[in-house]
């Protein structure tokens, strides 16, 4: 089985909830994140959702929000029937409340269908990038 993790850490100079409001007002993810076209649904523990990235315009990618923990931690899950297939998407906020943050988004594809999947997969590197320059530069705007 082939498993595949892509990464982003950054440093935000911002409060925590200044930066879990940005990450978890979905209908607002088009305002500031230029790695996403839009979100569909509200980002609540055991919502499903559809994210339409830029790196594949127009496309819906379902996941489901299986763990929120305000301030903390929030993991969206996406993939096919019986694990065939999967997607983890774990983000982080580390550090004293009122900051700075240490943000972390990961993203793990696994299952047994992975090597015929994978490989079709774009270099995620970028929209990564791009995700956590953007969450930093608009958390730390609102502290000014």
């Amino acid at each position: 089985m082939i498993v595949k993790t892509y990464r982003v850490a950054k440093t935000i100079n911002a409060d925590a909830n200044t930066i879990w409001s940005l990450l978890t007002n979905s209908s607002k993810y088009p305002e500031w994140n230029g790695s996403v076209e839009k979100i569909e649904g509200d980002i609540v523990l055991g919502e499903k959702i559809k994210v339409y990235g830029k790196i594949n315009p127009g496309q819906a990618f379902p996941v489901k929000v299986i763990e929120l923990i305000p301030g903390e931690k929030m993991v969206w899950r996406g993939g096919m029937p019986l694990g065939l297939f999967k997607g983890i998407r774990t983000f982080t906020l580390v550090g004293e409340k009122k900051g700075p943050i240490e943000f972390c988004m990961s993203e793990r594809f696994s299952g047994l269908m992975s090597p015929l999947i994978i490989p079709s997969i774009p270099d995620l590197t970028p929209s990564f990038e791009r995700f956590a320059m953007d969450l930093k530069e608009k958390a730390e705007a609102a502290m000014v």
